[in-house]
């Protein structure tokens, strides 16, 4: 996905580009309200993630005035005001989703890619294939070069993910975020634990290995070059 974050806290901005780069996303930033809508105005996003209270121009006005230019971009809008009268006045401006802050970054990732999906369902994979590893969404089912493997509901989200990420180096931050829903202690070793009884299900026994782990930065789903 290609996303515009209008953000004016730059370490909250700094959060959100790292955690949405780190999933595959693209960004592009905006630190005030007339850069953002200038961007929203001149480049096509797959979805917007605007902060409501933004210097120069607010978000809420940025986002109606894009609907009234005709832009269906999907809106995610972030703001501290979390009362329902907030939430309301927000929706009805044109956005499509409203998260109060804080917030944690797995369900902020978990609801942009649910509009971008909405928007495009063509799009919605249900089958993720590496090499000769299947895994398929609906029926729940994983299988390499044929043969059925059994997953615990753990180690099935964790090879979602992997594979939903394949090529791409997923690091432990995503993993504690994104399938077990948690902010870990970084040095538990939760992770190793599934990574390794997954290896053995998925590898062993099968050529090539496509999980392989990145030394300093994670892991990878891949076949090898």
């Amino acid at each position: 996905m290609h996303v515009l974050i209008i953000e004016d806290d730059t370490e909250a901005a700094a959060y959100l580009i790292k955690g949405l780069q780190e999933a595959g996303h693209a960004c592009d930033h905006a630190a005030d309200g007339d850069e953002g809508y200038k961007l929203a105005s001149g480049q096509s996003y797959d979805v917007m993630i605007v902060d409501r209270m933004l210097p120069k121009r607010d978000g809420l006005s940025i986002i109606e005035q894009r609907r009234a230019e005709g832009d269906e971009t999907p809106v995610l809008i972030l703001s501290a005001l979390g009362e329902v009268d907030d939430r309301v006045t927000g929706l009805r401006a044109g956005g499509d989703d409203y998260l109060t802050k804080p917030y944690a970054f797995s369900e902020l990732l978990a609801r942009i890619e649910v509009m971008a999906r909405r928007r495009n369902p063509g799009e919605v994979e249900t089958t993720y294939r590496v090499a000769d590893l299947e895994l398929d969404r609906l029926a729940h089912t994983v299988k390499r070069a044929g043969e059925q493997i059994i997953l615990q509901p753990r180690e099935f989200r964790l090879l979602e993910y992997l594979m939903k990420n394949a090529g791409q180096v997923v690091t432990r931050t995503m993993l504690l975020e994104n399938v077990w829903d948690y902010h870990f202690d970084p040095q538990t070793n939760v992770i190793d634990v599934h990574i390794s009884r997954l290896r053995s299900k998925i590898d062993k026994g099968f050529d090539p290995a496509l999980l392989q782990t990145i030394r300093g930065s994670g892991y990878s789903l891949r076949e090898p070059a």
